[in-house]
């Protein structure tokens, strides 16, 4: 039987927020994952492959192309696709669109987070950053906290306010102090080296979720608001030694890879002790969630059909 390809819009219209938060739960109720990841470079483009092997769940492989000269020709600068093996045989059961499975294992992955830190009774939700991503975390936020109210700020208003003019009931915010200082969740999702969100802002209570660093350079919130917070990752493995918001920090002796309480791995310690303490995730978004998220993807496909 020839491996089924999903694209974007097919695959989208089968999906569900908390039922995809519900499946990478499950997913960390199984064996650990095997990952590997690879680059292939040719300066200024890149190949990224990676790859994540669980057992009784299957295999995946999601490759990546990024290349920036895409963008002066109005193309996607990045593009891929994930292939989904049988755990049973290895053989090829899907191909599945890159951008499908990007914007539902990353804002699924924070969602999951905030199911479980932030307080229940949150309602206001400012997204940082106006990219791609904040277009997911405001569905995905949405799910679970429908009577919230959302803002967006981003560095460039503009980009802010044409993602309002795309959302109906968002908000732009103008200043970034503020805005932080008046919410109960703050998502971060930015391409920043220098941290953005200081941790002098925060007040009791808040949840803080970061997405944009993934490279050892990059950093979204300042010392202060680590200190201040009890810190989540997603996984231990793929986040305290190869993200910058993590690694810059234990290595300046800022705070110790002690102080993150937990990852997905260890649930029963993965949680909100208090209405006053501030909780801080780290998204690190690995090839293991890619997995689990393509064989949710595939399983809803099915289902429909």
């Amino acid at each position: 039987m020839s491996a089924i390809v999903i694209s974007f819009e097919a695959g989208e219209a089968s999906l569900d927020w908390l039922d995809l938060t519900d499946a990478l739960a499950e997913g960390h109720r199984r064996p650990k994952a095997e990952i590997a990841d690879t680059f292939l470079y040719r300066d200024p483009d890149t190949l990224l492959n990676r790859a994540a092997w669980i057992d009784g769940l299957g295999l995946a492989v999601k490759s990546a192309t990024v290349f920036p000269g895409n963008t002066t020709r109005g193309a996607s600068s990045i593009n891929g696709g994930v292939m989904l093996f049988s755990d049973h045989d290895g053989t090829l059961q899907a191909i599945i669109d890159f951008h499908l499975v990007t914007k539902w294992k990353t804002a699924g992955d924070s969602l999951l987070a905030a199911r479980r830190l932030a307080r229940p009774d949150s309602r206001n939700i400012l997204i940082v950053g106006a990219g791609t991503q904040a277009r997911g975390l405001h569905a995905a936020y949405g799910a679970a906290f429908p009577d919230a109210q959302f803002t967006v700020w981003n560095r460039t208003t503009q980009r802010a306010e044409e993602m309002a003019a795309e959302v109906p009931g968002l908000k732009v915010a103008q200043n970034l102090e503020a805005a932080v200082q008046t919410a109960d969740i703050i998502t971060s999702a930015t391409m920043s080296t220098n941290p953005v969100i200081r941790g002098d802002w925060l007040h009791p209570g808040q949840h803080l979720d970061l997405i944009g660093a993934y490279r050892p350079d990059m950093r979204e919130v300042d010392d202060t608001a680590l200190r201040r917070a009890r810190i989540f990752v997603d996984s231990l493995d793929t986040t305290i030694g190869h993200i910058g918001e993590l690694k810059i920090p234990i290595e300046t002796g800022v705070i110790s890879a002690n102080d993150i309480v937990a990852d997905y791995y260890a649930p029963e310690q993965f949680a909100r002790r208090s209405d006053d303490e501030i909780t801080l995730f780290k998204n690190g978004g690995g090839a293991h969630l890619d997995l689990m998220t393509s064989r949710y993807i595939l399983d809803r496909w099915e289902a429909d059909r």
